[in-house]
């Protein structure tokens, strides 16, 4: 997973990605740590064209509010760089793999 530095990054990220998804945390957040393995897992597994990417945003706030993230975890897909998907708080494995199918399959099919 990429770890992304400063919001110029991510923005470089999400507009040279063909599809990239990006992981926003906090190191406090529990359930975070419990998920992020996880995601990064399925994405690796069945969606591997995705760019995994991930941000810490107490070390880039700017990054966070640019992209309107107001809490954690938060996960947002982009494909060509704009936003498809976006998941907060609460959100399980199976529903976030059952979104993704099908524009993932669309562009790179």
């Amino acid at each position: 997973m990429k770890e992304i530095a400063t919001s110029d990054e991510l923005a470089t990220v999400i507009a040279s990605t063909p599809a990239c998804l990006v992981y926003f945390s906090t190191d406090t957040c529990s359930v975070c740590k419990v998920l992020r393995p996880k995601v990064l897992s399925m994405v690796s597994q069945h969606y591997p064209e995705i760019l995994p990417s991930y941000i810490n945003i107490e070390k880039v706030p700017d990054g966070a509010a640019v992209r309107s993230v107001f809490s954690v975890p938060t996960l947002i897909v982009f494909f060509e760089g704009k936003e498809t998907i976006r998941k907060s708080r609460n959100f399980g494995l199976e529903e976030l793999r059952q979104e993704l199918e099908k524009p993932y399959r669309l562009y790179f099919s």
